[in-house]
């Protein structure tokens, strides 16, 4: 599953330094729906492998469901802030591949 959206970016406010985009509904659906349709579990803490290009930045890492928001939710490293020159608010155009 391939899928493009864009979200902005914020700071969870309970760990300083943490930054996340949030998947649209409809991403984070398909994303369950997939795992669901597998017949596979996600690992730890429900986490989802992705590949993920933001700019000209590619990075393996997971999605985590958040029940709160009820979606999934993308961490952005500091790396990759910094390379995008991406602060909190900004408008992030995001390629996810589930891997």
């Amino acid at each position: 599953m391939r899928r493009r959206f864009t979200a902005p970016l914020w700071q969870w406010q309970a760990r300083d330094g943490w930054y996340f985009v949030t998947l649209p509904a409809d991403v984070a659906d398909e994303i369950a729906d997939g795992i669901a349709d597998l017949d596979r579990a996600p690992s730890g803490f429900g986490a989802v492998r992705v590949r993920v290009t933001v700019g000209r930045t590619t990075w393996d890492t997971s999605v985590f469901p958040d029940a709160t928001l009820g979606s999934y939710v993308l961490p952005v490293k500091k790396a990759v802030r910094n390379a995008e020159s991406l602060t909190e608010g900004s408008d992030v155009d995001v390629h996810l591949e589930v891997l």
